[in-house]
C-alpha cells in the first residue's frame, strides 16, 4: 500500500503512520535468504541475434514487435538478454534487489511462443512479451506467491490469479516476481519501502540510496531498470502511484472492479486492485487491454463494462487538445506556488502548450486528523476481514492464522530483524461488520463526493495534481482510477511525476490525456544506477 510517500508532505499526513507507513525511513541493503532460488541459468544467445538486442532493455512493446515480426529476434533471445541483464544489474553491480524470483520455466514458454509465431499463430500485441508479476499475485507453477513474507514460503499456488490466466492467454511470458514492501506496507512502519523478509532491501535504480516507496516497490524499480518491459502491480492506496513517479515510470491504477482481484492478496476488497506499471503510457494501455475481462468469483467486477475497449484507441499527441482539466488553484500562474514547485509550473505549462484548457479548483482534501483516524481504523478492520481468506485459500503453509504469523515472525524477523506493530495492531482491531459499513460509506461517499463536484461545477474532462500531493490518496478510497506519468526531476535530482485523475470508468480518457503530456514532455528518465 504505502500511499502519498513524497516530499514535503504535511504533519497531518505523517498521522497516517500505520495506515499508510509514510515518510522516509534509514535503508539497510542486507538481502535475506529466501526458500527458493532468486536466479535461473541464461543460455547463450544465438550469435546471429547479437545485434538485434541492441537497445532490447528499454525497448517498448511495439518496438519488441517490429523486431520479432520484421527483423526475426526471438523471444528466447529476449529472455536470455534480460536474465543476463538482471545477473548483472539486479543482483550483482548496483544491485537492485527488485526481483524476488525468477520463472524457470520462462525460456520454455519463450521457446513455445516463438514456435507459435513461426507457424503464424500470434495471439497478440503481448506475444513473447516478458512481465514481472508483484509477490502478492498468485501463478500456478512453481514459484511462491509470498507477498514477501518468509510465513507464506511452502506450496505453491494451485491457481493462476485470473489476470495472470489472461496474460498467458495474450502470450506474454511471465518472467518472474518482484520483491515489494513485505504485505504490500502492512508488517511495521519502521520498515522501509520495499524491503520484505522474503526479498530484502530493493533500491531505486536512479539513485541508489533514494526512496524507491512502495509497496510495489519491484515492479516499478525493475520497469525502471530495463528489466521488463511490463510489470503489474497492486494498490490500496498508492502502491502503484508512488513508486511509479519514485522510480521515473508510468504506473495506471484502474477503477475499482475493472479487473479482477481473484488469486491477489489483498488488504481491502474495497479498495485494492491490480494495474501496470510500464515505461511507457502506451505499454500500460496494451497491459490494461491484456488484463481486462469479467471474472464471476470477484464479487465487485461490473458487467457493464466492456471487455471489447481497446485503450489504445485514444492515443493521440493531439489528446489534450481542447480538454478542460482542473489543477489545484494554489498552483495558478499569479500563485507564489508556483515557485515553490517548478517541476509541476513546468507540467502545467506542457499541458497549456499542448491545447489544454486548465482551470484552477479547489484541490480535494481530506487533511484533518479525524480523516486519518477513521481511514487507519477502516484498513485494521479491512486486513481482518482479508487475511483469513489468504490462509484458507493456501495449502502446505507455516502459518494458518494471524496470531500464528506473529509468532512466526518473533522466531523469524528476517535480515534485518524488524518488527511487526502493524501486524499486531491489526489483532487489536477486530473486525465489526457494523462499525465498517459506517466507516467505509462515510469515507468512500464523500472522496467520490469531492471529486464529481469538481468536475461538475467546473465542467471538467479530468483533474491534474503533483505526484506527490495528497490528492492520489482520496482517489482510491473514491474508487476512481489515476494514473502517474514522468516529470522529469526537480533541482535536487528527486524524481517527479504528474497524476490524471477522473470519474469511474474514464481509464480511457486518462490514458490519453497522459499519452499526449508524455508525447508532449519527453520526460522520462534513464537510471544512472548511482550511489
Amino acid at each position: 500500500m504505502q500511499a502519498i510517500k513524497g516530499q514535503g508532505l504535511s504533519a497531518l499526513k505523517v498521522s497516517l503512520v500505520l495506515a499508510l507507513s509514510v515518510l522516509s525511513h534509514p535503508y539497510a541493503f542486507a538481502t535475506s535468504a529466501s526458500s527458493t532460488p532468486n536466479t535461473i541459468n541464461s543460455e547463450p544467445i544465438d550469435p546471429a541475434q547479437l545485434h538485434l538486442l541492441e537497445g532490447v532493455e528499454y525497448a517498448s512493446v511495439s518496438q519488441l514487435n517490429d523486431k520479432y515480426t520484421l527483423q526475426g529476434l526471438t523471444s528466447v533471445s529476449v529472455v536470455n538478454y534480460l536474465l543476463n541483464r538482471i545477473e548483472r544489474l539486479d543482483k550483482n553491480g548496483p544491485a537492485i534487489n527488485s526481483i524476488i524470483e525468477l520463472n524457470p520455466d520462462a525460456l520454455t514458454i519463450a521457446a513455445q511462443r516463438d514456435q507459435e509465431r513461426s507457424l503464424g499463430q500470434v495471439r497478440g500485441p503481448l506475444h513473447g512479451v516478458p512481465v514481472l508479476l508483484k509477490d502478492n499475485i498468485q501463478t500456478a507453477d512453481s514459484m511462491q506467491t509470498s507477498a514477501g513474507s518468509l510465513a507464506l514460503v511452502g506450496q505453491p499456488a494451485a491457481d493462476d490469479a485470473f489476470i495472470v490466466q489472461r496474460l498467458r492467454d495474450a502470450g506474454a511470458i511471465v518472467l518472474g516476481k518482484t520483491n515489494l514492501s513485505e504485505w504490500a506496507g502492512f508488517r511495521d512502519p519502521a520498515i522501509p519501502s520495499g524491503w520484505s523478509a522474503r526479498g530484502g532491501q530493493t533500491k531505486n535504480p536512479h539513485q541508489l540510496t533514494a526512496d524507491p516507496c512502495g509497496s510495489s516497490t519491484g515492479s516499478a524499480a525493475a520497469a525502471a531498470a530495463g528489466f521488463a518491459p511490463l510489470t503489474v502491480g497492486t494498490e490500496t492506496n498508492g502502491s502503484i502511484h508512488c513508486p511509479s513517479f519514485m522510480n521515473g515510470v508510468v504506473g495506471l491504477k484502474p477503477s475499482l472492479g475493472l479487473l479482477s482481484r481473484s488469486g491477489i492478496i489483498t488488504v481491502s476488497k474495497n479498495q485494492d486492485t491490480p494495474g501496470p506499471i510500464t515505461r511507457t503510457v502506451r505499454d500500460a494501455a496494451l497491459l490494461l487491454n491484456a488484463m481486462t475481462g469479467n471474472d464471476p468469483t470477484d464479487s465487485l467486477q461490473h458487467a457493464r463494462v466492456p471487455e471489447s475497449v481497446d485503450y489504445t484507441a485514444r492515443l493521440s499527441a493531439d489528446a489534450l487538445r481542447g480538454k478542460r482539466i482542473g489543477f489545484p488553484a494554489s498552483y495558478d500562474q499569479v500563485s507564489a506556488d508556483e515557485s515553490q514547485d517548478p517541476n509541476f509550473a513546468r507540467a502545467l505549462q506542457v499541458l497549456r502548450d499542448a491545447g489544454a484548457e486548465l482551470v484552477p479548483v479547489a484541490e480535494p482534501s481530506y487533511e484533518t486528523s479525524a480523516y486519518m483516524e477513521h481511514y487507519q481504523a477502516l484498513l485494521f478492520m479491512d486486513l481482518n476481514r482479508e487475511a483469513p481468506n489468504w490462509f484458507s485459500s493456501r495449502q502446505g503453509m507455516p502459518v494458518h492464522s494471524l496470531e500464528e504469523l506473529v509468532t512466526f515472525n518473533q522466531s523469524t524477523p528476517g535480515n534485518p530483524a524488524y518488527g511487526q506493530d502493524t501486524i499486531t495492531a491489526f489483532l487489536n482491531t477486530p473486525y465489526n461488520e457494523d462499525d465498517y459499513n459506517t466507516l467505509w460509506s462515510d469515507l468512500h461517499s464523500r472522496s467520490q463526493a469531492q471529486i464529481d463536484q469538481l468536475l461538475t461545477e467546473h465542467s471538467l474532462d479530468a483533474l491534474v495534481d503533483s505526484a506527490d500531493g495528497f490528492v492520489p490518496s482520496i482517489v482510491p478510497v473514491a474508487g476512481y482510477p489515476g494514473i502517474t506519468v514522468p516529470s522529469g526531476a526537480d533541482a535536487q535530482g528527486t524524481l517527479k511525476g504528474l497524476y490524471f485523475y477522473g470519474p469511474r470508468w474514464s481509464e480511457a480518457l486518462l490514458l490519453g490525456l497522459a499519452y499526449s503530456y508524455e508525447q508532449a514532455a519527453q520526460a522520462r528518465l534513464t537510471p544512472a544506477f548511482s550511489s
